[in-house]
């Protein structure tokens, strides 16, 4: 009787023992989770944050002013919608095929 308390008594530790180290492993799998989330989300608040405040400032009617007397009215020319460029991956093609075509076009006059 004395033996079969002691055996249900361990086992039902044993058990609760292993049952807390895997909810506390999974717990710390979350909080890391969690963790790289915030960074995550801290580093697209801070992104948002500058191109806001790039965009206050160079769209504010002072600055707008200040850069038309720099380069005058009479030179003022807008830029082409086909040269604003929605990333850097599109420019850094652009840029590349530009290098292609001054290549082949250096050894088209070298051949001649």
């Amino acid at each position: 009787m004395f033996k079969k308390k002691i055996i249900i008594a361990s086992t039902l530790f044993i058990l609760l023992l292993i049952f807390t180290s895997i909810v506390k492993n999974k717990t710390r799998l979350i909080e890391k989770k969690i963790t790289n989330l915030k960074i995550q989300v801290a580093s697209q608040e801070k992104n948002i944050n500058e191109a806001q405040l790039d965009f206050f400032y160079l769209t504010s009617p002072e600055e707008i002013e200040k850069k038309l007397n720099e380069i005058g009215f009479n030179n003022y020319q807008p830029i082409e919608y086909s040269k604003i460029y929605f990333s850097i991956s599109e420019l850094t093609n652009i840029q590349n095929k530009v290098s292609i075509l001054k290549k082949l076009n250096e050894e088209k006059t070298q051949k001649k």
